[in-house]
């Protein structure tokens, strides 16, 4: 028994003649009958009741006929998975993500995807540093990254989201808290909270801006992630120079003010460089161009 005697049978069941079921199939009718003979041969039992002036099920045609549509259709949503895998439609895709880049951009990457790849899911892994994400990239345990560069290594391709600016973060009762705009000047007598690793891009950024206002920052208090840095800005251990997406975490006792010459730190796609599976450049496809367009219209 082959698939094809089994759209043969669906085609006349559906139909109740052997002339419109073979005009259907784009087949000689004496051919369909001869099929449909044998395929009842097969199976040891009529599946048609024929006669002059109609045809119909038996009992055993109409169960058959459960079934071959069940196999038929199962086989039809295999074939549409296949498709889809191949076409990068579906399957699931692992993201890593740096910070405050998970509060920034995961939300608009997962409504993106959703939107526009419904049978893609998403792995996300957050507030990865940028080394662990190549790292994870090179190995194959994530297929796409948000991270800042500068990337050390090869073998990692870039594609720049934005140039997110760096903002200032002090307890409510801090004498800048009430001003609108601060310079990094102004920071030169304060107890800093930093990012407790030493691959991390946002304290690199930080010291430049310090230095170039022409001081060392003073590092007071150190922080495993962006949510304990705030906390401890809170509790009035010291200020914070972090990215502004930072401003969607909101916290009591912490104030968010502006930089006029913090800088900025940078945001980007990052994937591997002979990654050529079909669903991870469908995602970054989509991704790039919903983001920059996002990254553009925000400026």
């Amino acid at each position: 028994m082959e698939l094809r005697h089994l759209r043969y049978f669906v085609a006349v069941a559906d139909t109740c003649h052997f002339g419109r079921a073979a005009e259907r199939l784009h087949m000689a009718q004496p051919a369909l009958s001869q099929a449909i003979r044998q395929l009842e041969a097969e199976l040891g039992a009529p599946l048609f009741t024929r006669t002059t002036r109609q045809v119909s099920l038996t009992p055993a045609g109409e169960f058959f006929l459960e079934e071959a549509q069940r196999v038929l259709g199962a086989v039809e949503g295999s074939v549409r998975g296949v498709r889809r895998i191949a076409g990068g439609r579906l399957g699931l895709v692992r993201v890593g993500f740096t910070g405050t880049a998970a509060f920034s951009h995961l939300p608009e990457i997962a409504r993106t995807v959703k939107r526009r790849l419904p049978g893609v899911a998403l792995e996300v892994h957050a507030d990865l540093l940028t080394p662990d994400q190549c790292d994870g990239l090179r190995a194959g345990s994530l297929d796409l990254g948000v991270l800042r560069p500068p990337v050390r290594g090869d073998g990692i391709e870039l594609r720049a989201l934005e140039a997110e600016p760096l903002i200032l973060a002090v307890p409510a009762d801090h004498r800048l808290a009430v001003e609108p705009v601060v310079s990094m000047a102004d920071l030169r007598a304060e107890d800093f909270i930093v990012y407790a690793t030493k691959d991390s891009v946002v304290n690199d950024a930080v010291m430049r801006s310090c230095q170039a206002a022409g001081f060392s920052p003073h590092r007071e208090h150190e922080a495993a992630g962006t949510a304990v840095l705030l906390a401890l800005v809170a509790g009035g251990l010291g200020i914070a120079v972090i990215p502004a997406s930072a401003r969607a975490l909101p916290l009591a006792g912490v104030v968010f003010r502006d930089l006029a010459d913090a800088g900025a730190v940078e945001l980007a796609l990052a994937w591997k460089s002979d990654n050529e599976s079909p669903l991870v450049r469908s995602v970054l496809d989509v991704l790039e161009t919903a983001l920059t367009t996002t990254a553009e219209v925000s400026r």
